[in-house]
C-alpha cells in the first residue's frame, strides 16, 4: 500500500549541521566550510584551524540535528520515527535511513590516496575491524568543484605509463626493472586481464617499498627535478609532485601520483568515483555527494592507518581518464549532475536578482544548502526567508520554489531520479 507524505510533513526542516576539522582543510576564514558552519551553527570561526568538511545528512561521525527540536534531536532519528518522509521506493530500497550524505569541502592541501570499498568488501573490513571502518556500506561519490578543483583519480592509461617509466628512473629504482619490463613489454593485445596483472603488480610493489628506500628515491626526485627545472619547464604532474613532497615529504604518495591522472575541474564540472577506485583530492572547494559511508582505505599522502594490502588488493586497476560531469539543464538557472550511482544525484542553482527557480516534487527525500546570497523559499501557502549557510530537509513530494531579490546559489541533494 503506498503511503503519502502527510500535507503537514511537507514542509522545509531547517537543520544544524557538523563540521569536521581535518588538517587538511582551509585555515578559518580562507574556508567556505568555516563560513557556512559560521552562518549555519552561530559558531565562531577560529582563524588558526582547518575547516575541512560540512556534512549534511544522518552519518553518526558527524549527524544534522533539527532546528527547533531541542538540541539533541537528530535528523536520523526524526527520520527513523517519521519514515514515510523518504518517500515508499527509498524505504524499500535502503529501509528508514537517507542513502545519501551530502558535504562541502575546503581543501588546502593533499588528502590521503584512498578508495572506498564496495559492499562486500565494506561488510567484511567493519566486522574486522569497527574501530577503523565505522560502517559497513559502499561509499561511491561525486566531486562538483566550487572554485577550481584539483584531483588525482584513477590510473593513467597503458601508453602514458610506458612514458612515466622511461621518464621517471626513480619509480625503476624501486620497483626493479623486472616489473618496469613487464609493464613496457605488454600491450593491450595481451587482453584486460593480463594488463590488470602487471599494473597491479606494479603499483603493489611500489606501495610495499620500505620506507627508507622511498625517501632516498624521492629526495632523489625532488633534487633532479629542481636541476631540470632551471632548463627546462616542468610538466603540471612534476610540479605537483613537487608540492606533495613539501606537503608529505618522504611519503610513497609522492611518487605514486605519476600513476594517476592529475585532473582539474573548472566551477559546475563534477567527477563521480565508483567503489575501489583510487583517488586523491589535492586542492580547491567542492560539493560533495556519496552514499551514506565514512569508509576510506588509504595508503599514502596521510599521518592517518594506512592499509596497503588492502587497497592494492581491492582497486578495479581501469585506466583511462575519467568522464567529467558539465551536468544537463533543468531551467535557465538550475543543471543536475547524475552520476552513474542510485543513490544521489546533485542539482546546481545559481539565481540571479529578481529570478526565481522551482524544483518539482520528487519521491524522494532532498536537502538544500544556501551557499551565496538570500532569497525565499515556498512550499504550499508557506513563505520563509533562506540565506547563506541554511540547511534545509524536504520530504519526498514537497514541490519547492525559491526566489532572490539579490543573488542566490544553492546545491541540492536528492534520491537519483532515475529511480522513480
Amino acid at each position: 500500500m503506498e503511503v503519502q507524505v502527510p500535507e503537514k510533513q511537507k514542509r522545509l526542516r531547517r537543520l544544524r549541521c557538523s563540521v569536521q576539522n581535518y588538517d587538511w582543510g582551509r585555515l578559518g576564514s580562507e574556508s567556505t566550510v568555516a563560513r557556512l558552519f559560521s552562518m549555519n551553527s552561530g559558531a565562531e570561526v577560529q582563524l588558526d584551524k582547518p575547516y575541512a568538511e560540512l556534512w549534511m545528512g544522518t552519518h553518526e561521525s558527524g549527524p544534522s540535528f533539527l532546528i527547533g527540536e531541542g538540541k539533541s534531536r537528530t535528523l536520523k532519528s526524526w527520520i527513523s520515527e517519521n519514515p514515510n518522509v523518504l518517500g515508499d521506493e527509498v524505504v524499500e530500497k535502503w529501509g528508514s535511513d537517507l542513502p545519501f550524505l551530502f558535504k562541502v569541502l575546503s581543501v588546502a592541501k593533499a588528502l590521503s590516496i584512498q578508495a572506498h570499498p564496495d559492499k562486500e568488501l565494506a561488510r567484511a573490513l567493519h566486522k574486522l575491524q569497527p574501530h577503523v571502518y565505522k560502517d559497513d556500506n559502499h561509499k561511491p561519490e561525486m566531486a562538483l568543484a566550487i572554485t577550481e578543483f584539483q584531483a588525482l583519480c584513477g590510473f593513467v592509461s597503458l601508453e602514458e605509463l610506458k612514458i612515466v617509466l622511461k621518464d621517471v628512473p626513480e619509480i625503476v629504482e624501486v620497483v626493479g626493472s623486472a616489473d618496469a619490463n613487464q609493464v613496457l613489454d605488454v600491450s593491450e593485445e595481451d587482453g584486460k586481464e593480463k594488463v590488470k596483472s602487471v599494473l597491479q603488480s606494479i603499483f603493489t610493489q611500489l606501495m610495499s617499498a620500505n620506507k627508507e628506500m622511498v625517501s632516498k628515491v624521492i629526495t632523489k626526485l625532488k633534487i633532479r627535478l629542481q636541476m631540470e627545472s632551471q632548463v627546462r619547464q616542468l610538466t603540471d604532474k612534476e610540479q605537483l609532485v613537487l608540492r606533495l613532497e613539501k606537503q608529505y615529504p618522504g611519503d610513497v604518495g609522492v611518487i605514486s601520483a605519476f600513476f594517476f591522472n592529475y585532473v582539474k575541474l573548472n566551477p559546475g564540472e563534477a567527477l563521480y568515483l565508483g567503489a575501489n577506485e583510487p583517488h586523491a583530492y589535492l586542492y580547491g572547494e567542492c560539493i560533495e555527494c556519496m552514499a551514506t559511508s565514512d569508509n576510506v582505505v588509504r595508503a599514502g599522502l596521510t599521518p592517518k592507518h594506512r592499509d596497503v594490502q588492502t587497497l592494492c588488493s581491492m582497486l578495479t586497476y581501469k585506466q583511462g581518464f575519467p568522464e567529467i560531469l558539465q551536468g544537463v539543464p533543468l531551467n535557465p538557472y538550475t543543471r543536475r549532475y547524475l552520476p552513474p550511482f542510485d543513490e544521489f544525484e546533485v542539482d546546481c542553482c545559481s539565481l540571479p536578482k529578481g529570478a526565481s527557480a522551482m524544483f518539482p516534487a520528487v519521491e524522494g527525500p532532498s536537502i538544500f544548502v544556501v551557499t551565496v546570497g538570500e532569497g525565499t523559499a515556498h512550499v504550499g501557502a508557506c513563505e520563509e526567508q533562506v540565506g547563506e549557510g541554511d540547511v534545509l530537509f524536504a520530504p519526498a513530494d514537497t514541490e519547492i520554489s525559491f526566489g532572490t531579490s539579490t543573488q542566490l546559489n544553492l546545491y541540492r541533494a536528492g534520491v537519483n531520479s532515475r529511480l522513480f
